[in-house]
């Protein structure tokens, strides 16, 4: 997670001098990346020390991965707590190689490496599978074009990403490449959103707003390529009317001062899926209905998992809130985002939304946050 707000700052400035410091009980508990290197590294790492300012800290090293940064060769923050086998380093070296590469179960076997020993090893040592390693590493490089933004996209449009360098190879292979200048009205603008609870990625135009997920959402280089298909437009950096309206609200919606989402949105889904949403969007902040009630609501009570499954197609994180569904008996279930966010949405909500006190759904698992 970046640096947001005064209260993150805060700690920040604390992880900051533990780095200085090289506080071993800090292991674990944060990773820093150096803008001018491009290189992340433990609290403990030897090297020369970043000024503050060259500084991202992140709580995992899949955040770090996902936001361009390398492992340091010096520290070598992936093999913390154990040194990695040879098989993991050997794996760690290949995807460093060719970072661009989409890796498979199959590219794998092709090695003579048993996918579920690569899995379950890579899983013990860095909390993720080989493939979300290689996926976080291509697409951290494929954000690093996104966080650039308006810088590069006149060079990327005239040159058709030709350049070769992985950097551009990881973006074209999720994002598409751009079509030639003559045809503008086939452009999407992707930009990098920073907020309280993880980085999130809004694609737009001046007209509406086609998508809006968390950057480590799984399954997100999937979506990006529907939206290509289904709209038939390349994404490149930049900004757009529909980012700037929902970068906007979005800062509202986090320090509770939001009256309502306005910005213009593109959906794109089935009728069902439609219906879903609708209804999805009629639920007041705060409040949550379960599968079932939006069953109801859409006049099919047997469509409970239908509806689930329209909940899980949802492209507009927090604006379509899919997050104030809950299972029957009162448990979070699943969330695109993942089930911390989802909590801590719900909790935020509750805290800065309801207007009165029986609104709040009786959920255990929410409880005890609001009275701690």
């Amino acid at each position: 997670m970046k640096k947001v707000g005064g209260e993150l700052s805060s700690v920040h400035r604390d992880w900051y001098e533990a780095l200085i410091k090289r506080k071993k009980d800090y292991e674990g508990v944060f990773f820093v990346g150096v803008k001018t290197t491009g290189i992340f590294c433990r609290p403990t790492c030897p090297a020369r020390k970043p000024k503050f300012e060259n500084c991202e800290f992140f709580e995992t090293a899949q955040g770090a991965l996902l936001a361009s940064y390398r492992p340091c060769q010096r520290c070598k923050p992936l093999s913390h707590p154990n040194q990695a086998s040879e098989l993991v380093q050997q794996l760690v070296e290949l995807v460093e190689g060719n970072p661009e590469k989409r890796w498979r179960d199959s590219d794998v076997r092709a090695l003579h490496i048993d996918p579920s020993t690569a899995r379950r090893q890579f899983k013990k040592r860095f909390g993720m599978t080989f493939v979300e390693y290689a996926r976080a590493r291509r697409m951290g490089l494929a954000m690093k074009e996104i966080r650039n933004g308006k810088s590069v996209i006149h060079a990327q449009v005239l040159t058709g990403y030709e350049s070769g360098s992985g950097f551009r190879d990881a973006f074209s292979s999720i994002m598409g490449a751009p079509p030639s200048v003559r045809n503008p009205d086939q452009l999407l603008y992707a930009s990098w959103l920073d907020t309280p609870i993880g980085p999130m990625i809004a694609i737009g135009d001046d007209t509406a707003l086609y998508l809006l997920e968390f950057v480590d959402r799984k399954g997100l280089e999937k979506e990006i390529e529907q939206l290509r298909y289904k709209t038939k437009a390349a994404i490149v950096p930049g900004y757009a009317n529909s980012i700037q309206s929902i970068e906007e609200e979005l800062k509202e919606y986090f320090t509770g001062t939001l009256l309502g989402f306005h910005t213009p949105i593109h959906t794109g889904g089935t009728r069902f899926q439609q219906e879903v949403w609708n209804v999805l969007q009629t639920i007041p902040m705060g409040e949550t209905k379960t599968y079932g009630e939006v069953a109801q609501c859409i006049e099919n009570p047997k469509a409970v998992r239908a509806v689930a499954r329209a909940n899980g197609a949802n492209q507009l994180a927090i604006i379509i809130p899919c997050h104030r569904v809950i299972g029957a008996d009162g448990s979070l279930t699943g969330y695109g985002g993942g089930l911390h966010r989802k909590k801590w949405l719900l909790h935020h909500e509750q805290q800065h939304f309801l207007t009165t006190t029986n609104c709040i759904p009786d959920n255990p698992l929410l409880q005890t946050e609001r009275e701690g």
